[in-house]
């Protein structure tokens, strides 16, 4: 059964790193979801919204940072602006639920966002804070428990936090 598996991290260099090895480890980009707060000016992090035909979505690049780094590996890098929030830098599959919350003004804000991307709601509630602070949630899409176990690896070789695995919401 398909799950995911949640984490999030206290800095950028332990995302960048947690990317770069599940990359390593053969998982695909599109497999690979992250979400923080875009702090543009506040940190060392900065993006610039260029064209990523077909897809349309914008790319991320930058000086430094994860949005400079491997996050340009993942598919639909992009800005988004969640109502009552503000800006977010999103990627993978958590892109498009984030997207819906962000353009609809979605109530539950990013929350319910992270609820429609199948994270448990108690989870949701916590993860919430934690990327509204300044952290970073990585998401990872997995066939099976072999797979569920290398990511779990990977996030606590870099001392991710809040890890957790949720099964996947099925399209009706």
């Amino acid at each position: 059964m398909a799950k995911s598996v949640f984490c999030i991290t206290r800095t950028e260099a332990e995302a960048e790193g947690i990317i770069g090895d599940l990359s390593r480890s053969g998982f695909s980009q599109d497999d690979v979801s992250v979400l923080y707060p875009d702090t543009t000016g506040k940190r060392h992090l900065g993006h610039q919204v260029a064209s990523k035909a077909p897809e349309g979505a914008a790319a991320g690049g930058s000086s430094g940072g994860i949005v400079g780094g491997t996050l340009g590996w993942l598919a639909g890098v992009g800005a988004l602006s969640i109502p009552g929030l503000g800006p977010f830098i999103a990627a993978g599959p958590i892109m498009a639920a984030l997207a819906g919350a962000a353009v609809g003004g979605a109530v539950g804000g990013l929350g319910g966002a992270l609820i429609g991307a199948g994270i448990p709601e108690y989870e949701a509630k916590r993860y919430e804070g934690k990327i509204c602070s300044g952290n970073v949630l990585i998401a990872v899409h997995t066939e099976d428990a072999r797979q569920r176990a290398t990511v779990k690896s990977i996030f606590e070789r870099y001392h991710a936090e809040d890890i957790g695995t949720s099964g996947e919401a099925r399209a009706a």
